[in-house]
């Protein structure tokens, strides 16, 4: 994350340099944001479903709508600021390279998704399949799917 070296911060951490009261209910997503500056991670529905929001939570990609501060402690998270210093992460390139973005602003979280999925991939011993990318549920208003899914494939063939 910005600021502490671009590696995973843990919530104990933001907890520390921020001050924060973790028995009140933060939404996790707003920390980051709105006290962090990590504005990255977007807010689109509120309630989980559209993937504008999506990070790294121990290298899984969750909702962090979905995440009240009181349950990160002892977890390692993971922004789109974290992934390199330069933004220059093989999946990042590839979605340049693959023209993906229109309006811009799913494509954090979309990235993040495409990360994750392709660690989970990689970890099972296989390649990323047909029906691996119909699993990603994240929303583009803008409908730029199928330049999303050769992005993962091509980010997916650099990392």
């Amino acid at each position: 994350m910005r600021g502490t070296g671009y590696r995973p911060a843990t919530a104990r951490d933001l907890m520390r340099l921020l001050r924060i009261d973790r028995g009140r209910r933060h939404e996790f997503k707003r920390v980051l944001r709105d006290l962090l500056n990590l504005t990255g991670t977007k807010f689109g529905c509120g309630v989980g479903e559209c993937g504008a929001c999506t990070i790294h939570e121990n290298g899984a990609a969750v909702r962090a709508c979905q995440i009240p501060l009181s349950q990160t402690a002892g977890k390692r998270y993971t922004t789109i600021e974290g992934l390199s210093a330069k933004g220059d992460h093989p999946c990042q390139r590839a979605w340049i390279e693959e023209d993906v973005v229109q309006c811009g602003y799913c494509q954090p979280g979309q990235i993040m998704e495409a990360i994750a999925l392709v660690h989970r991939v990689r970890a099972e011993g296989r390649e990323i399949t047909e029906a691996d990318l119909d699993g990603i549920r994240n929303i583009c208003r803008c409908g730029t799917y199928p330049r999303i899914r050769e992005a993962i494939v091509a980010g997916a063939a650099r990392m």
